[in-house]
């Protein structure tokens, strides 16, 4: 059983670097197909092996996610905000070291979380329903914070993120849309940026591979500390999405800079994923699709099986954190070699045909939509992550009405 495990393990990590690497196919999906065909998988192997596979994926897809985010400025559901700093830091040379950033994150969250975790599970239990109840305010305040922080363009903060709010209540509830968070996002985030930058005339220099990171201690520490609180407690409460957590937790650590801010979201979706694990032992409640799936294989583990399965995240995170930084590196060479209007070009294209294909015309529309919206900022000067009202609003309406 040990060896169908570590073979499993290094097919999870695999599969990782496949919906990591490639935007569109998302660690859910493969989750679903393989929960569809689980009645066939079970006839070779146990369910344990299965669960430790789709860990594996979803893990490393925490750490390879940010690569066409930040290269290539098609972002998923967790990695979008990695697309602001990313594609700024690019621009200057410094697309690996963007990189390093969201890696390092991910791997310093997930050992102090797997540290941790043992010792939350009597936290987790007891605080677990008072926390609920607060979300919603404390998203609130967040919201308001965000705008205070516009000050004299509080008006245009305002209008952002109701239009982006309004869009995502609109998108969210379109029955008949299919991946609608890859058709939104990528126009709020993703193709927006691009043609902003298509327009102004960039180009993107030599990249730099040396990664030196220059951050201070206070700023390691509080954007460590903040993804594990703002990770975990998206893993605790439904409703709230990593993107969301990563905004919540910028404004509650105050400024980091675009480097601590990576560290931040490079840590948020990693930490989501290994306490999403916690739940599932302490509350017997999946927070994200991939533990969805594991639970309707498993339906239950004991502790010995929840020490095993932060063992695999221990192993994929550190086989995905090499893996990252070799692939990012190789990215960063040949950005460069490749005309960027060109490269841009392509790469909307690619991400229209996409959402196309996963979305049909109506996805495609509201990727259009989506698009015009996410290219206001722009304009009126007020910080594109309140564009992140797509989610924010209709989670605190979620919570609050």
């Amino acid at each position: 059983m040990f060896l169908e495990i570590i073979i499993a393990v290094f097919l999870g990590v695999l599969a990782g670097c496949i919906t990591g690497l490639i935007p569109g196919i998302h660690v859910n999906l493969i989750s679903i197909v393989l929960l569809s065909a689980s009645g066939y998988f079970l006839g070779i192997v146990d369910g344990f092996t299965l669960g430790a596979f789709i860990v594996a994926m979803a893990i490393t897809h925490t750490f390879l996610d940010t690569i066409p985010s930040i290269f290539l400025g098609a972002p998923d559901s967790d990695s979008v905000l990695a697309v602001l700093p990313g594609h700024k830091m690019l621009l200057n040379g410094e697309g690996y070291k963007a990189v390093k950033l969201t890696v390092m994150g991910s791997l310093f969250g997930l050992i102090l979380s797997l540290i941790l975790i043992p010792i939350l599970i009597p936290v987790v239990v007891f605080i677990y329903s008072h926390i609920e109840n607060l979300i919603g305010w404390l998203l609130v305040l967040v919201v308001l914070f965000m705008l205070w922080k516009e000050k004299k363009k509080i008006f245009w903060g305002l209008w952002q993120f109701l239009l982006a709010g309004i869009l995502g209540m609109i998108v969210l509830n379109m029955t008949s849309l299919k991946h609608p968070l890859l058709a939104m996002l990528s126009g709020l985030f993703g193709i927006s940026t691009l043609i902003i930058s298509l327009n102004s005339k960039v180009k993107v220099p030599k990249q730099k591979l040396d990664g030196k990171i220059k951050l201070s201690k206070s700023k390691w520490i509080r954007a460590i500390g903040i993804s594990i609180f703002s990770g975990g407690s998206v893993a605790l409460l439904p409703g709230l999405g990593s993107a969301a957590a990563g905004v919540m937790g910028n404004e509650l650590t105050g400024n980091l800079g675009d480097q601590g801010f990576l560290v931040l979201i490079g840590g948020i979706s990693t930490v989501n994923m290994a306490v999403s694990l916690l739940t599932f032992y302490a509350l017997s409640k999946a927070r994200n699709g991939a533990i969805v799936v594991v639970k309707e294989i498993i339906i239950s583990i004991d502790f010995m099986q929840l020490i095993g399965l932060l063992g695999v995240c221990l192993v994929a995170g550190s086989i995905a954190a090499f893996l990252a930084l070799v692939i990012s590196r190789k990215f960063a060479s040949l950005i460069t070699k490749i005309n960027y209007r060109v490269l841009v070009t392509v790469i909307i294209g690619f991400v229209s045909v996409l959402v196309f294909y996963f979305s049909g015309w109506l996805g495609a529309s509201v990727m259009v939509v989506s698009m015009f919206i996410g290219m206001i900022p722009s304009f009126t000067g007020v910080k594109k992550s309140l564009n992140m009202g797509c989610l924010m609003l209709p989670v605190m309406i979620w919570f609050l009405v």
